[in-house]
């Protein structure tokens, strides 16, 4: 069976993105009907103040425009996904930390070869006593009719210091994470935290 995501980036007109995630977990809920919230995120580096991220599961087929109904939305862009390796299920997000949302730009025949790569590199990566790190997803694009696509990896961080001591892990996964950066065209990070009541 195949899972459907979206990664969607919303933005409000106010200067907080509190506002927006209360409308959209709470008083406007409905307006997204069944489809589900693997997690909300507000922005460490990469969003505005004003913006927050928003990772839906299931029914996403018009999500983007569900989410411009709600009245505190000023604007909202959504990329629809699919899970490569991970995550193999809908069960939302809960742990706190920091989640790194790094896109990739890639060739679509490529991301076979993107996703075996990192899942191998993950086996050393993840388990290093030098810091705290969990890959949570690697997505790619469910239309990939087109010759260039984008990946999405969103990776869990006890925090920045770990964040930061993990560019240097394990040679086992340095090697792989080279190999995947060779077929990788782009990569852009937005560092978040998960949104908690």
């Amino acid at each position: 069976m195949t899972l459907n995501f979206a990664y969607s980036r919303v933005q409000t007109d106010g200067q907080s993105y509190r506002p927006l995630y209360e409308a959209i977990v709470g008083r406007e809920r409905e307006k997204l009907g069944d489809t589900g919230i693997w997690g909300a995120f507000f922005g460490l580096f990469g969003l505005g103040s004003n913006e927050l991220i928003l990772m839906t599961t299931g029914d996403v087929s018009n999500v983007n425009e569900r989410l411009g109904t709600i009245e505190s939305v000023q604007s909202v862009e959504t990329l629809y996904l699919e899970p490569t390796v991970r995550p193999t299920d809908y069960e939302s997000r809960t742990r706190e930390g920091l989640y790194v949302f790094r896109f990739f730009d890639v060739r679509n025949s490529d991301v076979e070869k993107i996703a075996q790569l990192s899942k191998t590199a993950w086996e050393t990566f993840e388990v290093s006593d030098a810091y705290q790190a969990i890959p949570q997803a690697l997505f790619c694009e469910q239309d990939r009719s087109n010759e260039f696509g984008k990946m999405l990896l969103c990776t869990w961080y006890d925090g920045l210091n770990s964040w930061q001591v993990s560019r240097a892990p394990a040679p086992e996964a340095t090697e792989n994470f080279r190999a995947r950066a060779q077929l990788t065209l782009k990569a852009t990070p937005y560092a978040t935290r998960l949104i908690v009541e």
